[in-house]
């Protein structure tokens, strides 16, 4: 969503405010994360509350603003309609969980460096080759619903037969699941066995992070259905991802 704002802040020649919420979905400040933003024409304010008054100055002294609905119905292709954008009006306010100007540009997202020394720790073990799994279970039952666990299994035996010498990197919010994984496929599951799974806290943040650039860093990846953790994954380096029960 923020690569969006800023292509579309780019476009129309305007400076990007982001307001980066914390709370128990994502509680870890930016710079918990991420290297610091340089760029002038943007600046990023972290905020704990939906009333913090710096948030209400730019949505109420916008000439415009929308949301979800908005984005998913004057959209193609995760794109904003022409005519939806030639009517966007001066200082625009955005609330969304949506992409709406895709673009491959993550320079924002430079980790930090100690989370940096952990990917490079994980991701030394790849070569020769190594698939991300992404398996996307708990909070989300349309995924469950289509990418079962032996759907994943069925891909990873054709990675196998395919190419014998393959790792793969498993990223999993299900400890069970990891536990079937390594019991079927001993010796070639790499994972975080210490992971946080908490999104409530800034070690889980931490742990949710590195999975995302461990799994950027792989050759290819099985993912889940209706996941962006897996579309982002992908995304970021532009690698061939397949998704389990598709």
């Amino acid at each position: 969503m923020i690569n969006s704002a800023m292509k579309l802040a780019k476009r129309r020649k305007e400076k990007l405010v982001i307001l980066w919420y914390l709370n128990p979905e994502l509680n870890a400040a930016f710079e918990d994360l991420f290297q610091p933003i340089l760029e002038p024409d943007i600046t990023l304010i972290n905020i704990h509350s939906l009333k913090d008054p710096r948030k209400l100055y730019y949505q109420l002294s916008a000439g415009q603003r929308f949301g979800d609905d908005d984005i998913r119905n004057n959209k193609t292709d995760d794109r904003l309609n022409d005519d939806f954008y030639r009517a966007l009006k001066k200082r625009v306010y955005i609330f969304t969980c949506e992409r709406f100007d895709p673009t491959k540009d993550y320079s924002l997202f430079v980790p930090t460096d100690t989370l940096q020394k952990r990917v490079d720790t994980f991701t030394r073990d790849f070569a020769p080759r190594c698939v991300g799994v992404h398996i996307r279970r708990t909070d989300n039952a349309v995924s469950m619903g289509k990418s079962t666990t032996e759907q994943f299994i069925a891909e990873m035996e054709k990675e196998l037969t395919a190419h014998p010498e393959t790792r793969f990197f498993l990223a999993t919010d299900d400890q069970s699941e990891e536990e079937l994984l390594r019991s079927r496929f001993p010796g070639k599951i790499i994972s975080n066995q210490s992971r946080t799974i908490d999104r409530n806290s800034v070690a889980g943040m931490h742990d949710a992070l590195l999975d995302l650039y461990c799994l950027a860093a792989s050759d290819k990846i099985i993912g889940s259905y209706w996941s962006s953790f897996t579309d982002t994954a992908a995304d970021m380096h532009g690698i061939e991802k397949i998704i389990a029960g598709e």
